[in-house]
């Protein structure tokens, strides 16, 4: 899926800083083309720019960030006016900032009326994290202990569920068994799934195991598109970045979409 406004062959990711030289003036430098997507390097250069020039609290960041995607969860899922099954998520959360990000989504969804449960199976230790379960925990969402390895009785319990496991950067290896076998599991439904910020499990830049790891039908990406979003074929794309300076938006060299109105996500 490409974004609007780019290109029929995408957004090339492109930073072009030659000076043309002459004897008879200064040289010049071109400006950096726009693009589309951010590598991890880039991803990780914007949040950093937030934190510590803009001084924005990392909860303050996955606050926003976990609001804007339970609200793209409800602009696909809406609410019915009845039957208590449409209205039940399984939040799957790893022990990264993905996971908190996740553990934020499901407070609101609870607010939003719908039913989330967590399985949250590697539980950080990180005081954000912390206080985000008890948060959770505080609102009576119930956690799950295991995950069913019966793809079918998920399948039947949920209408949708949301990949909160795996973000850039986190190497799968290093979140340790349950989440690995949380993945297996999520490839295997038939139910539509949510993917926060990258599919878990892509490589972040070429999108490796695109095939054959998660094939979510909506994909939210957090601040900006990641570079492997341009592998992403399922039926919805938002971006969950209104909270980017546009004087960042410029530096990073971003063509990001308008929002509209007082809205907090934006299709792609």
């Amino acid at each position: 899926m490409h974004l609007k406004g780019c290109g029929g062959g995408g957004c090339l990711r492109a930073q072009i800083t030659s000076a043309m030289s002459s004897a008879a003036g200064p040289d010049l430098a071109e400006a950096p083309e726009e693009r589309c997507f951010l590598s991890t390097a880039e991803a990780a250069a914007l949040e950093r720019e937030l934190l510590e020039d803009y001084r924005f609290g990392r909860q303050q960041l996955v606050e926003w960030c976990g609001h804007a995607s339970a609200v793209a969860v409800t602009k696909v899922f809406p609410l019915p006016a009845h039957s208590r099954k449409q209205r039940t998520v399984l939040v799957v959360c790893g022990p990264e900032q993905n996971g908190a990000v996740g553990l934020v989504c499901a407070r609101h969804l609870r607010v939003f009326e719908y039913e989330p449960t967590i399985f949250y199976p590697t539980r950080s230790l990180d005081p954000l994290h912390r206080d985000l379960t008890t948060q959770c925990e505080k609102m009576d969402i119930p956690f799950l202990s295991y995950l069913p390895t019966e793809v079918q009785l998920i399948n039947n319990a949920y209408r949708l569920v949301v990949d909160a496991v795996l973000g850039p950067g986190v190497e799968p290896g290093k979140v340790g068994g349950p989440c690995m076998r949380a993945l297996a599991t999520l490839k295997l439904l038939s139910i539509p799934l949510v993917s926060l910020d990258i599919p878990s499990g892509w490589d972040p830049e070429t999108g490796g195991d695109a095939e054959d790891g998660l094939r979510p039908d909506v994909l939210v990406s957090l601040a900006a598109p990641k570079q492997c979003a341009g592998r992403f074929s399922g039926r919805h794309h938002f971006v969950a970045g209104r909270f980017v300076p546009d004087d960042v938006r410029r530096k990073f060299a971003l063509r990001l979409p308008g929002y509209t109105g007082t809205d907090c996500i934006a299709a792609l």
